[in-house]
């Protein structure tokens, strides 16, 4: 293996209409200041934006230079379709997701680098997630996930392995099994189960990684009939490769349509006092 794979990453992220241009100046600066900055940084604009988020990218186009480079759609396409567009565009194998609304540990993407050195069999990086609602001092829940391989694989069956806001992934696997594709929320969960079934291996750090904004919009939107249907097509689908049994299949289906239908503020207790830590 080339260790020259294990000293350069891309950030790739997307960016839509309704961000918050505050959010998205906060997410790309937290990886300007990264101990082992990006020589490479995928921004999508998934889209038409706003006057004022456009201005926040042209001001990051100005401090960082050919650096950054800009990707504009003509029409909002949805973050799966704007992911398998953007990895295109990174020239590096490892790539560092991130979303246009957090805030990335300064020290994340060293981590995760020092991850793929030290077990080159790894694929798939991500690690801890700290929720919050107003200020990252304020840290409402975290979503800590299993550290080893074998451990992912058993979680996976009925829950999302990684954190995909902080994952780093090689670009070579995940264009692999067919990159993102669509599937109503759940692009990143079909991704990595799609992954685990070809063999990949994946991997967990225990420490957090990412400030994470959290809040009611988070839970409403893991809401409704569409959702339930996406997560019961969804472990069909892990049904049918083999990755989960029947009896698996119809305890996932109960539990997921069980949540989705609920009222919102029953799935948000449901989230922080039994998903989250």
């Amino acid at each position: 293996m080339n260790i020259d794979i294990y000293r350069k990453y891309s950030v790739l992220m997307s960016v839509y209409i309704k961000e918050k241009a505050e959010h998205l100046q906060m997410a790309i600066e937290s990886m300007q200041m990264q101990t082992l900055p990006t020589d490479d940084f995928i921004l999508i604009c998934d889209g038409p934006l706003t006057p004022e988020l456009n201005q926040i990218i042209e001001k990051k186009q100005r401090e960082l230079g050919a650096i950054f480079r800009v990707i504009r759609l003509k029409k909002n396409n949805g973050l799966g379709k704007a992911l398998s567009i953007g990895i295109n565009y990174c020239k590096n194998e490892l790539v560092a997701r991130m979303d246009s609304d957090d805030i990335a540990y300064p020290d994340r993407c060293e981590r995760q680098i020092n991850v793929f050195r030290t077990y080159p069999d790894i694929s798939v990086c991500s690690g801890t997630v700290e929720e919050f609602l107003e200020s990252p001092a304020q840290i409402e829940a975290r979503r800590i996930l299993p550290e080893t391989h074998t451990e992912i694989i058993n979680f996976a069956k009925k829950r999302n392995p990684f954190n995909h806001p902080c994952v780093m992934y090689k670009k070579s696997a995940v264009q692999a099994v067919g990159s993102y594709q669509d599937f109503y929320l759940l692009e990143d969960y079909y991704l990595w189960i799609r992954m685990l079934l070809a063999g990949y291996h994946g991997y967990n750090l225990q420490e957090p990684l990412l400030y994470m904004r959290a809040g009611c919009n988070m839970y409403k939107r893991r809401s409704g009939l569409q959702y339930a249907k996406s997560q019961i097509a969804l472990f069909y689908f892990m049904k049918e490769s083999g990755f989960i049994n029947k009896k698996e299949l119809l305890q996932n289906c109960l539990i997921r349509v069980g949540s989705s239908l609920a009222p919102n503020w029953v799935r948000e207790f449901m989230f922080k006092k039994f998903l989250r830590k």
